[in-house]
């Protein structure tokens, strides 16, 4: 789906060879506006500061400055845990002691390098009226250059102004963004989570999604119960019976043939409908056409059977675990099922592909949108199958669509 990056903060800032001169003058105009705009909320932030230490405004505040620095960044940004639900645990939530921990340090960074920015891109301006306009000022109003230098005849104009703008603009290209980036990341690390608090919403989520695997697999096991004794189970126990009842009308009287004719042709067919049965049963464990064909061949003939055309693109996958394609499997099977009979779409397409120890898998369609988990449409079985295995699954419908179902599971 997206690109993994390679260190905690690889984003279009990162600087090297490759970096074209139009991009790096970019990524010093987006490092000069994000520390201006640092200036005015540390101004802000200092000025305001007993109004923002309220839990629910230091909460805002602290989540525009992430935004902010992950827009910057380009680092994606977790979402951010619930309020707690009463006061007295909002002022001992870890993340409300953080909230009020960025005010202070965001005072002291936002004004400090927003200062250094305005001090930079703010001499830029006289430099530029100095050279062609100084004669236009009073000789008392001229401007100055270099903090302190008049300019009083063309010569100074010529030389002291175009030399201030080349220093500046050179300060501003080389300084800019590795200034905004240290305010970006100074945001981030302080409004994360600790290590051990990371640890703690780990263990949650996995206490809560191995409560929902056991669930799971106890309805699973029940289903399969109930379809083996009311399905396959009676109809072995009737052809039994017919065969039972042949065998004593054979001995009884061998020559009603059509008696018996009868009797073993209900028996024929009672027995390829529980061999059909005993089929659907053994393809919800695991599907044998993922044995027979692989997830390739597999997604193949799902995509194929959809009611909707549907544009499969695998790439290269590699080895893949088992338990990992049937959960693709069915998930690709279920999200086209519910395409089929709810989106009214027109087209529909499955992606898969894999970077490292991550396998993607996206399924869109162009219908009407309003995919919701709550109401029952397959996405919530989807979504337990891929917590299973510690995987990830993100729902885009809105209504009018178009509908993106994106899950991320771990194949090392």
């Amino acid at each position: 789906m997206s690109e993994h990056a390679e260190g905690p903060y690889r984003s279009g800032y990162t600087t090297g060879r490759g970096v074209t001169s139009g991009r790096r003058w970019s990524q010093a105009w987006r490092g000069g506006v994000y520390l201006l705009g640092s200036l005015g909320s540390g101004i802000v932030t200092a000025l305001a500061l007993p109004l923002l230490c309220h839990p629910r405004l230091a909460r805002r505040w602290a989540g525009w400055h992430r935004d902010r620095a992950g827009r910057l960044l380009d680092t994606p940004i977790a979402p951010r845990p619930a309020p707690p639900a009463t006061a007295r645990r909002t002022w001992t939530d870890p993340t409300t002691r953080r909230n009020l921990l960025w005010l202070p340090v965001n005072a002291a960074t936002g004004v400090a390098l927003g200062l250094a920015a305005l001090l930079c891109v703010g001499n830029l301006l006289p430099a530029a009226v100095a050279t062609p306009l100084w004669w236009a000022f009073e000789p008392e109003d001229r401007p100055r250059l270099f903090i302190d230098i008049p300019v009083t005849d063309w010569a100074d104009a010529l030389i002291l102004g175009p030399l201030q703008l080349l220093l500046l603009t050179a300060l501003a290209y080389l300084f800019l963004p590795p200034m905004a980036r240290a305010h970006a990341r100074i945001c981030l690390a302080t409004l994360s989570p600790s290590t051990a608090e990371q640890l703690t919403d780990r263990v949650a989520v996995l206490t809560r999604t191995r409560a929902d695997v056991l669930d799971a697999h106890g309805a699973e096991l029940r289903r399969i119960e109930r379809d083996l004794h009311d399905g396959t189970q009676a109809r072995l126990v009737a052809i039994a019976m017919r065969l039972a009842v042949a065998r004593q009308a054979l001995s009884d009287n061998p020559r009603n043939e059509q008696f018996l004719e009868g009797l073993l042709r209900d028996a024929h067919e009672g027995t390829e409908e529980a061999m059909t049965e005993l089929r659907d049963v053994i393809r919800t464990v695991y599907p044998p056409i993922l044995a027979d064909r692989g997830l390739a061949g597999a997604l193949t003939a799902v995509t194929a059977r959809c009611g909707v055309p549907t544009r499969l693109d695998i790439g290269d996958l590699d080895r893949v675990p088992a338990a990992v394609e049937a959960v693709v499997y069915f998930a690709v099977a279920e999200a086209l099922t519910n395409v089929a009979r709810h989106s009214h779409a027109t087209t529909a397409g499955v992606r898969v592909s894999r970077t490292a120890d991550r396998l993607s898998v996206a399924i869109t369609d162009n219908g009407t949108g309003g995919a919701d988990h709550r109401r029952g449409t397959g996405l919530a079985g989807i979504r337990r199958r891929a917590l299973a295995l510690d995987g990830t699954v993100e729902v885009d419908s809105p209504a009018g669509g178009p509908t993106t179902i994106t899950l991320e599971l771990p194949c090392g």
